[in-house]
């Protein structure tokens, strides 16, 4: 199993040192996130134990099981799944560095009592559904401005950039779209030059399209499957496709 992880995190460093170079970018400007749904705490540690320092989870009952085996490891832990607002204290409880899912209003509200309430912020990545599918959360690009001015009235919540599920598609230069609004929408913003926030992140790519993404400037890329291995669920089952958004 060690061999296999550590095999593999190989890979795909040297698919985003390539991507970089190709691009003519820097390979510091661009950060592996493993996606650890599914993954057990042990095969995580593995990671960690060997220079890995980024995690995230898509589903806050993982986040909770999987805490206290983790928590002795040095490490970055960020959600990338839909957050209901009625699991924003764990969240908080559970050591979440930055929040990648941020695409209502609702939510930035109650996220900032809580956090205004325990005198803690947080960071914050705005998700945009760039690929136009009702399956997908995030906010579409066209709205995100006016999401992120209202946000940014909350002292607690410190924007950082923006992230997005591109088109699951083997078509390559379909999901190079996906990749190209959210870049331009940042572009977009960083004109506008809201108060309280900052464009630094594009959290965009995945294990199949890591390299295209890296080629429109993602700064993030999040590799799951790549890494730990083919999970037991589709991925409709993480990103929550047709349940009701609380």
């Amino acid at each position: 199993m060690k061999e296999d992880i550590l095999h593999n995190l190989e890979i795909i460093n040297n698919r985003i040192k390539n991507a970089c170079e190709k691009a003519g970018r820097n390979v510091d400007e661009v950060k592996l996130l493993l996606a650890t749904k599914t993954v057990s705490a042990e095969r995580i540690k593995i990671a960690l134990e060997n220079g890995q320092t980024l995690i995230a989870e898509n589903k806050v009952q993982e986040l909770k099981e999987k805490h206290k085996d983790l928590k002795s490891f040095p490490h970055e832990n960020h959600f990338i799944g839909h957050l209901q607002t009625n699991k924003i204290i764990d969240i908080l409880k559970y050591d979440v560095r930055c929040l990648q899912s941020l695409d209502r209003f609702e939510l930035a509200m109650k996220l900032h009592q809580k956090l205004s309430a325990e005198g803690k912020t947080m960071d914050v990545l705005i998700q945009v559904n760039t690929s136009d599918e009702e399956s997908k959360f995030g906010i579409h690009p066209d709205s995100a401005i006016d999401l992120i001015e209202k946000v940014s009235k909350f002292h607690t919540l410190k924007i950082k950039g923006l992230m997005t599920i591109g088109l699951f598609s083997v078509e390559t230069e379909n999901v190079r779209q996906c990749f190209k609004i959210l870049k331009n929408l940042q572009e977009e913003i960083i004109q506008q030059n809201i108060a309280n926030v900052e464009m630094k992140e594009l959290s965009m790519g995945m294990s199949s399209d890591l390299e295209t993404a890296i080629e429109e400037g993602s700064t993030i890329v999040r590799v799951g499957t790549a890494v730990f291995g083919a999970r037991i669920y589709p991925d409709s089952y993480y990103w929550d496709e047709g349940k009701i958004k609380k």
